[in-house]
Order: C-alpha cells, then structure tokens, then sequence
C-alpha cells in the first residue's frame, strides 16, 4: 500500500545560534499508509505538536525530509500551500479560529481560499460546505447563525467541518476533544471516525487520551523526548504497558486494571487495552476453569 506521509531522519531546532537553542525532535523517521487512522501520545515537550506541524509546511525543519503523496514537500518547484490543501491540520481548541458572521461563511472560508487555483464554482463550495457540515453533525438550521452563538462544543465541530470541507487527503487533529465534555467528546471522536471511514482519508490524531487512541487508531507512535519511542499497532504498543509508564505516560483504564489483577495471579495477557478485549479473556478463563474464582 502506498504512504500518505514518509518522514526521514527529520530533526528541528528552535532558537538556532542563540544560548536558548533547543532540540524540539531529533532523527524522527516513520510511515504512514494511505486510509491509515493513527495516533500519536506521548508527554507535554515531547515534540508531538512540532512534529505535526511539519507534516504541512507550517515549520520547515532543520534536517531531514517530509514526504507527502509521494513528493517531497521541500523539493524545488513544490508549491507549499497546495501542501496545506492536501494535508489539514486542526490544532487544539480550533473553534479560536472561528471568525466570520455566520457558521456558512466560517466553513467555507478555506474552500473560498482554494476557489482560483482549484476552479471551483460557487455552488460546488456550496456542496462542499453542506457535505462538511452533515458530516461534522452540524445542522442546517445552525448555517445563517453566528459562530459564536453556539456552544463550545458546537464551535469546535465547526471549526472542524471548515477543515473538512477543503476535503485534505490527509487529517492531522491536535487534541480535537480537549475541554470538551464527556458527551461532547464522544460525540466529535465519533463524527471523525465516521468521516475517516466513509471518506476513507488518513487521519492522524494526537491526543493524551489512552482511551480515545485505543478506540479510534489502527497503529500508534509515541514520542519521548523528542524521538520516536515505537511505532507499531495499537495492540503492541500497549503490550508494552510497563516501559510507556517507565517513560511518563498513562496507559488505558483497563489495562492498569489488568495489571492489578496480575498481580493477585489473574493473567489475562499483556496486550488487554480494551474493556472487549478484557471481557473476552475473563470468558476464556472461565470457560477454561468453569467458575470465576481467580477474580475473586
């Protein structure tokens, strides 16, 4: 399968040549195939969000290369904002950039932007606009209100549908469900596990929630320190539950759970990250033994 995004040996500096020169990654190198939902963790300075920021140009790093689509997105004659049309990024509490007099005009703010270079006409930006919005779970009656007379988590999925209506080839979501509530929060990793499965794009989706990365991605990277920790699938990754706690970070719920159950002689296996996959387990020990006395 081909890669959406390649990424080799990239390191970035802040601050160079100056006494507040700092290594924000260093030698970062990994793939990511095309439909591909995957997640990136890691703790606070850890340089997720730097990381992610030159996936579309935003920083031009100090070494190393970006591949996206098959094109080195630094490589002569490659016009950086068609970069930043295939490649949408939505950073942390994005309804900020909430802006214009009603949610219509907000989201079609970015396919407006890209009307001449890609000849759209008005009415297919209209399409564009309405297709983000139901995807997005924003209702028609909302689309002549003001941004700003919704709720917070309204805000955030129209933000999120301005994006989406430029219709990037790849999605890069930086903590997309910070700050919202629990409903809230279901409500817009649902949306985008949708919208990633019908519009069959690549999503890469950091976030400080074991629980939503376990859910929504195929493979995670976990960064430490500015360098890749491991990348592999998500069910490898947490198998390796004692070494990402060792470096700072948490684990899902029910895989701590897992653990306290090892620990009075109840094994249910090292790559346990879901309540399903717990239950399924519990079964087989039951199944296995005829009662439920190990759990006791």
């Amino acid at each position: 399968m081909e890669n959406s995004i390649h990424v080799k040996n990239l390191s970035f500096r802040y601050s160079v040549g100056t006494p507040f020169e700092t290594t924000a990654i260093n030698d970062v190198s990994f793939a990511v195939q095309k439909g591909d939902f995957i997640g990136i963790i890691g703790h606070t300075g850890s340089g997720k969000s730097t990381l992610m920021q030159h996936l579309n140009g935003l920083l031009k790093q100090t070494c190393g290369e970006v591949w996206v689509n098959g094109r080195n997105i630094r490589a002569k004659g490659v016009n950086i904002r068609d970069v930043r049309f295939e490649v949408g990024l939505v950073f942390q509490y994005s309804e900020h950039q909430l802006f214009e007099e009603t949610v219509f005009k907000d989201i079609a703010f970015g396919p407006r932007n890209m009307k001449e270079r890609f000849k759209l006409t008005d009415k297919q930006i209209e399409k564009r606009v309405l297709t983000a919005a139901n995807f997005m779970g924003v209702h028609e009656s909302w689309l002549q209100r003001s941004p700003f007379d919704l709720s917070g988590g309204q805000k955030r999925r129209v933000a999120l549908a301005g994006v989406i209506a430029m219709q990037p080839q790849i999605l890069i979501l930086d903590e997309p469900a910070a700050g919202l509530d629990p409903l809230g929060r279901e409500k817009i990793l649902r949306f985008i596990s949708e919208y990633h499965q019908k519009a069959g794009i690549t999503v890469i989706l950091v976030s400080h929630s074991m629980e939503d990365i376990v859910k929504h991605a195929n493979k995670v990277l976990v960064m430490n320190k500015g360098e890749v920790f491991c990348y592999e699938k998500t069910e490898k990754v947490f198998a390796k539950a004692d070494e990402i706690i060792e470096i700072g970070l948490g684990v899902p719920q029910i895989t701590r759970l897992c653990q306290k159950l090892k620990g009075r002689g109840v094994d249910l296996g090292k790559n346990v990250y879901t309540v399903e996959k717990a239950v399924e387990r519990i079964m087989e020990i039951h199944s296995n033994s005829g009662d439920y006395s190990q759990l006791n």
